[in-house]
């Protein structure tokens, strides 16, 4: 009885052994790798360079004062239409004490200037006509007279603009009145009745009552790399992206490519400018910011494969064709226009080859 137990241990001991032995191998055996095939297609094959920028109006004009003084009444708010001459501000002028004062001394020494040359004038007048005097006598003393006449005038109109901003012989404020200078939009007005304004002059810009732009004819701003700006050209077409617009695209012309570049981040970036194509049904705010795709070369309806299953022997192309199930034949190829992504095939592929992805593949298939 003990042997039999003890021939049964050991038997089952050896079959646990057997098992063991089988279990690991198979575990340890390699399951074959299927690759997945993939096949030529026809598609658009574009190259192309990025700018990131802005689109803005390409007329935009900040309206400033001709005199100095306090917003007394704005005749427009940010969003209004306008046309050129249409009023926008009206300034009230406080006059500087100053120049008042000196103004107000000038009409006093022509008063009485004006007064004593009347008087001359009246005087060698009846002279003249009783024949006591020559004409050429009484023609200074007339010319006298009328200096200090126009003087006077001078004076007097000198003091109303200072005062007032407009002359007794002009008939209207034409300095008061600030008017647009172009047909727009109103895109800011950054001031409120009653802000002080400042004149634009020689040594001062002035302050800016309001921003108007010609909301018709938008273009593009941005910036490429150094490394891109060769491979550009005015003429070119770009594909703008406007972040708050992701739905539509739209067309432009590259117009300006800067001759100088400017250092950003440690980069040199140069400025470019593009004409944007407007669409009928969708509004372009002036400062939206967009990415501009810039075409380099385009090949369109062409064959192709994504440039992922190409591989290189020694800086030639080739890919892996499939003739029979899993078995594949590298096959070398020659290739076109590449955007990164698709590549065009130009020769040594047909329509109809399975071509092996190197990169996507199964050990899930049973074994052959």
């Amino acid at each position: 009885m003990k042997n039999i137990v003890r021939i049964g241990f050991f038997a089952l001991l050896g079959i646990l052994f057997v098992y063991t032995i089988w279990f690991l191998y198979k575990k340890s055996e390699q399951k074959p790798i299927v690759y997945n095939t993939i096949s030529m297609l026809k598609t658009n094959v574009i190259q192309k360079t990025v700018a990131t920028g802005a689109v803005v109006p390409r007329k935009e004009v900040n309206i400033k004062p001709q005199v100095s003084g306090i917003v007394e009444k704005l005749f427009v708010v940010a969003g209004d239409k306008i046309h050129k001459g249409d009023m926008i501000a009206r300034i009230r002028i406080i006059p500087n004490m100053i120049n008042l004062a000196n103004a107000e001394s000038r009409i006093n020494r022509a008063q009485l200037a004006f007064e004593s040359a009347k008087i001359d004038y009246e005087r060698n007048q009846k002279l003249f006509d009783a024949k006591m005097i020559a004409y050429a006598e009484f023609q200074q003393v007339k010319l006298a007279f009328n200096n200090s006449k126009e003087e006077l005038d001078a004076a007097q109109n000198n003091m109303q603009l200072i005062k007032e901003g407009v002359s007794k012989n002009s008939g209207k404020a034409t300095n008061t009145i600030v008017k647009s200078t172009i047909d727009g939009m109103v895109l800011d007005v950054p001031l409120k009745e009653g802000s002080s304004v400042i004149e634009s002059n020689t040594f001062n810009e002035g302050t800016t009552i309001a921003t108007v732009a010609d909301m018709g004819e938008m273009i593009f701003e941005g910036k490429v790399d150094e490394s891109e700006v060769g491979k550009i050209k005015p003429g070119m077409d770009l594909i703008l992206t406007v972040g708050a617009i992701d739905a539509d695209k739209f067309g432009a012309k590259l117009e300006y490519i800067a001759p100088k570049g400017i250092k950003e981040n440690g980069a040199i970036q140069f400025q470019i400018k593009a004409k944007v194509e407007l669409q009928k049904n969708t509004f372009l705010r002036a400062g939206y910011s967009a990415t501009a795709d810039i075409v380099l070369a385009r090949k369109d309806s062409v064959w192709s494969i994504p440039e992922s299953v190409l591989q290189f022997d020694k800086d030639v192309p080739f890919v892996e064709v499939e003739t029979k199930p899993q078995t594949f034949e590298k096959r070398s190829i020659k290739t076109g226009l590449s955007d990164g992504i698709s590549i065009e095939i130009l020769n040594g592929l047909n329509p109809a080859d399975k071509i092996k992805d190197p990169n996507i593949a199964s050990e899930n298939a049973p074994q052959k």
